[in-house]
């Protein structure tokens, strides 16, 4: 099973989880039923916003963190510069 199949089958799983609590053919043990009604209809804006910040902070630290890594960053360059001799020799205008 691959990756993709694993995450298509949990997000359908929790897809179908969710729209049986929220028509209320399954009860959330433990959870008062008026709770239950003022959460569940915000509950997917809710994992929208967390799934977004996630996403801005992710991005945010990678760029923080950009040259953090020099031996790799030392490693492009290198290749860059055998790219742009590979396509001098061929008689490409690389600069």
């Amino acid at each position: 099973m691959t990756r993709a199949q694993r995450v298509g089958s949990l997000a359908a799983l929790i897809t179908v989880s969710y729209v049986l609590v929220f028509f209320q053919v399954l009860s959330i043990p433990f959870v008062d039923e008026g709770v239950a009604e003022q959460i569940l209809p915000v509950l997917p804006w809710w994992l929208l916003v967390a799934f977004g910040s996630y996403s801005l902070w992710s991005l945010g630290w990678g760029l923080v963190t950009f040259r953090d890594c020099p031996e790799a960053y030392e490693e492009l360059l290198v290749e860059i510069s055998q790219a742009k001799n590979e396509l001098r020799t061929k008689g490409v205008s690389v600069d």
